[in-house]
């Protein structure tokens, strides 16, 4: 039988006479101790097993124990020990303890400051004498069955068997503690370990004055991953992450009081579950040094991550909340910060935010959101807006980007940046956006039917939607239950999603485009994408974000530049452009010189009710011959 890995069991011996301690040192001397358990299965096997086979000079080694073993003469050095090898994250199984250890301090004394310092250590009280009262001291070090007693003289017998007794029953609990403590994916501490770390160290902050901070953490692109890749991706994504998140803190010490300790414990970062993860900073110079360290974690997991053919870029957003000014206690603080973190993400993936007592009005606003919006479809709460595309070159209706509006019972008319969101986070989006498509599409027949010169309509696809792996099938259903031409459809993704999962997007793409319907990317420009991957994407069509429009006027501005300089890569990858957000003439005319395919915004047109756009496309169709100028002052007027 080849030899198996053995248990290692650090033993902590304090005993004041050196003689007792070189005995103990022969007693756990490194020897193998599975030569021994082998040489009793052997003879137990000879009396009890009638046909035992012959196994002589058997060398087999199977689950032994090996003993690394730690003395000290005096109860003061021991707890030294103690605080040491925890700091080490190399904690003791077992520490024999003598009663009696003169000048110093004695067994009972070390046992209660050692039980403190780690509650799991199993202690074993040794004695010559017999006044020592088990119950009493049971009382004072609890409890009492991680407390063993050992009398004096000892066979070596006896202290080889309880150590590895005690050890075993050691580690035991410590799996349980695991299981019950820790995630078993990250091997980080838990929600419940994290919050009882949280406690203590709130304790300590209120006996020290100390600063605290609370870091909650919230993976902005995590779903998507699940979605696309399988859960088995996702778990190897959440492995990458806390293993980039420890190595980030593990050397941090610039926000740490000088003399409270060399850098962050392990349990400092916690998994909460699912993408949320947290990080304690319990010893502060000020509130404003753990913006350094939410920028430090951002930026360990800016960087993309490879798993298997797959490049992820996976940001987390970032929620600060601070003891004492954030509140007082454990549960305050978590829901402070988590607060913080939604706001954060809200504004800006990728961020921070510091909690401040408004974001309660804010939440309380979010949740009012929610809760309405899961009836709005079923009480035709829900509309469309179409907002007319302009061929700058004829001056000619292009198409109709469908825009979804809400107005509420209760809330009133509530703002796409506020629900659009929520809708995305909750999974509403998923038969919100399949409805968006179905009505869009059942519109854009009914023109077309009516014979209106409508060339396509656009719809917005969120990134939830595009994530599942049926989209694509989806959309094939709801192009066939309308009867829509899918020349007639163009889809829009932004770009932060065509990015986020080049491999996924790339397939995808592939699928919606065997449909025989368009492919644009929204709000181009606001990623950085490289030009180069839109070579090996099916895409039809680059949206310039209505951020490079708006100061595309400024001369020598650096939007200004990059706005020509997409609309002229695009003409060369045979790519069309729309400028989103033309509100003033010297912007048309900028897209104009630059040759620019198509335009939207107000200056042209305001989103229309579909009646509206009906008209609009029907005064389209009766324009005679004229030059541009006379064809869009009578389309826009």
């Amino acid at each position: 039988m080849p030899e198996q890995s053995r248990t290692t069991i650090r033993v902590l011996v304090v005993d004041d006479e050196a003689g007792i301690r070189d005995a103990y040192r022969q007693i756990l001397a490194e020897s193998d101790v599975s030569q021994e358990v082998e040489g009793f299965r052997e003879l137990r096997s000879r009396l009890f097993s009638r046909n035992a086979p012959e196994r002589p000079g058997a060398k087999a080694r199977s689950h032994g124990a090996t003993f690394e073993l730690v003395l000290c003469d005096q109860a003061a050095a021991a707890v030294a020990a103690v605080k040491e090898a925890l700091a080490r994250n190399q904690p003791f199984a077992v520490v024999f303890l003598d009663m009696r250890m003169p000048p110093g301090a004695d067994g009972v004394w070390a046992a209660a400051q050692i039980r403190e310092l780690d509650p799991a250590v199993e202690i074993v009280i040794c004695t010559a004498y017999s006044d020592a009262d088990p119950s009493d001291i049971g009382g004072l070090v609890p409890p009492e069955d991680k407390l063993s007693y050992l009398q004096k003289p000892f066979h070596p017998h006896e202290v080889r068997q309880m150590t590895i007794a005690l050890g075993s029953k050691w580690r035991a609990e410590r799996r349980i503690v695991r299981l019950a403590y820790f995630d078993t994916l990250t091997g980080l501490p838990n929600r419940e370990q994290s919050h009882n770390r949280l406690v203590r160290a709130l304790q300590a902050a209120k006996e020290n004055d100390r600063t605290l901070a609370v870091l909650y953490l919230d993976l902005d692109n995590f779903k998507r991953v699940n979605d696309t890749l399988g859960h088995t991706a996702g778990d190897e994504l959440l492995r990458l992450v806390a293993e980039r998140l420890r190595n980030s803190l593990r050397d941090r010490v610039d926000t740490a009081i000088p003399g409270s300790g060399t850098g962050p414990r392990l349990g400092d970062l916690a998994r909460l579950g699912g993408d949320e993860f947290l990080v304690l900073l319990p010893n502060l110079r000020s509130p404003a040094d753990a913006a350094g360290v939410a920028e430090r974690l951002i930026e360990a997991l800016r960087e993309p991550m490879q798993l298997a053919a797959n490049s992820l870029a996976v940001t987390p957003s970032v929620g600060i909340a601070v003891y004492p000014q954030d509140g007082a206690d454990a549960v305050t603080l978590l829901r402070h910060a988590d607060l913080a973190m939604y706001v954060a993400k809200r504004r800006s993936p990728g961020t921070y935010a510091y909690y401040d007592a408004s974001m309660n009005a804010i939440a309380l606003h979010r949740f009012t959101i929610e809760d309405r919006l899961r009836g709005a479809l079923a009480r035709n709460e829900l509309s469309l807006l179409y907002q007319p595309q302009f061929d700058v070159r004829t001056a000619s209706i292009s198409g109709m980007e469908v825009l979804l509006r809400w107005t509420s019972a209760e809330l009133g008319v509530v703002s796409s940046a506020e629900f659009l969101p929520v809708a995305e986070e909750t999974g509403l989006i998923l038969p919100i956006g399949a409805w968006v498509l179905r009505t869009a599409c059942l519109q854009a027949k009914t023109w077309s039917a009516e014979g209106l010169a409508v060339q396509r309509i656009a719809v917005n696809v969120s990134g939830r939607q595009f994530a599942l792996a049926e989209y694509p099938a989806q959309v094939a259903a709801i192009l066939r239950e309308t009867g829509l031409d899918p020349a007639m459809l163009e889809l829009e993704i932004g770009e932060s999603v065509v990015m986020a999962d080049e491999t996924g997007t790339e397939r995808t793409l592939k699928q919606l485009k065997q449909l025989g319907v368009s492919l644009a990317i929204d709000d181009f420009g606001t990623g950085y994408s490289r030009f180069g991957r839109l070579r090996h994407l099916a895409i039809d069509r680059l949206k310039i974000a209505r951020s490079f429009v708006t100061s595309i006027i400024n001369e020598g501005s650096d939007d200004r530049a990059i706005a020509a300089a997409i609309i002229a890569m695009s003409r060369s990858l045979h790519i069309n452009v729309t400028a989103e957000g033309v509100e003033n003439f010297p912007q048309l005319a900028f897209l104009q010189e630059q040759d620019c395919q198509d335009a939207q915004g107000f200056l042209l047109s305001r989103p229309l009710q579909a009646e509206e756009a009906q008209a609009l496309l029907k005064r389209s169709g009766e324009l005679g011959e004229g030059s541009r100028s006379q064809r869009f002052k009578a389309l826009i007027g």
